[in-house]
């Protein structure tokens, strides 16, 4: 058990956040659909203070407007979107960065320590998988100062076999109706075991134990989230100097994510340097007030001025 003893954090600091519009997800075609994926909209993010970027991963806290979001920097940021009337994103508010402290409250300078890449938040509590330094951890979610994590998770997967840049990048809950409980489920960026397969596991709950994604062509998962009916859906990328970076969205079916097994699914959408697309690290899954359900992706800039942070929005049809 982990506690935070002291009463100041690290100073939050308010963001100036400005956008540009991204209206055609396709660069120069106004075409909507994407395989099931129809695309709403998107914003091109600049921060006003220099730590702004490197936004590795982000969950909604009310569906659609505030959000919360780590950085692989050692940063938690928070915020809301606004949107127009018909529902598209133009515009990013209120928001806020905190860096990410000790025990005694003083801010984590190493990055070695604080490089997160996964995020799941229930009921008050945000739950982060970190790399490098691997662990899963809890902290009590405060937009007015966060703290040190209260508690470590056991994930299951064994250290060694976790390689040093290519950790947790996904933390999510399963949901609470299916079979899995409402269970956390990790599920690495590119830590493979002896076949290729990517290491995951389901950490508590009644069907706890280790499982593998596999692992298609030269994708890496960045994120994941589950969908209502108990699927994963998975974002990925990869990156070559041939042809720079692309993504793609995997869905697994509920079935396959068991002990033991080795999970695989169906490719939803894939994308490369001619969609409106940069190193996308982050989703979320929830659902609009008319029903619709969406998928919410951010990027990760590197603070490089060659990338971008992106937001991008899409209805995933169900039917």
């Amino acid at each position: 058990m982990l506690t935070s003893t002291s009463a100041f954090a690290a100073e939050r600091q308010p963001v100036d956040i400005s956008v540009r519009g991204i209206t055609e997800f396709h660069i120069g075609r106004d075409e909507r659909m994407f395989g099931p994926l129809e695309f709403v909209g998107g914003l091109e993010m600049t921060g006003s203070s220099r730590d702004f970027g490197a936004l590795s991963a982000f969950r909604f806290i009310h569906a659609g407007s505030d959000f919360i979001g780590v950085t692989d920097t050692g940063f938690w940021y928070f915020g809301s979107i606004a949107r127009m009337a018909q529902g598209r994103p133009f515009a990013i508010f209120n928001f806020t960065m905190q860096q990410m402290v000790d025990e005694a409250g003083k801010p984590i300078d190493k990055k070695w320590d604080v490089d997160a890449e996964g995020l799941d938040v229930k009921d008050g509590i945000a739950t982060v998988g970190f790399e490098r330094k691997h662990r899963i951890a809890q902290f009590k979610i405060d937009a007015a100062g966060m703290k040190a994590p209260f508690k470590l998770l056991d994930f299951l997967v064994p250290v060694r076999e976790l390689r040093q840049n290519r950790g947790f990048e996904t933390v999510t809950r399963a949901p609470a109706e299916g079979p899995l409980k409402g269970a956390l489920v990790v599920v690495s960026e590119k830590s493979l075991d002896k076949d290729g397969n990517i290491y995951a596991a389901i950490i508590e709950g009644p069907g706890k134990g280790i499982f593998t994604v596999r692992r298609k062509g030269e994708f890496d998962i960045t994120d994941g989230a589950f969908l209502p009916n108990g699927d994963l859906l998975l974002l990925e990328r990869s990156f070559s100097m041939a042809s720079g970076v692309k993504m793609r969205l995997r869905r697994i079916a509920g079935a396959e994510i068991a002990k033991g097994k080795v999970a695989d699914g169906s490719v939803l959408l894939e994308a490369d340097m001619a969609y409106q697309i940069d190193n996308m690290e982050g989703m979320d899954v929830w659902r609009r007030d008319d029903g619709k359900l969406i998928v919410s992706l951010v990027s990760d800039d590197n603070h490089s001025i060659l990338q971008r942070n992106l937001y991008l929005e899409f209805i995933l049809h169900e039917d």
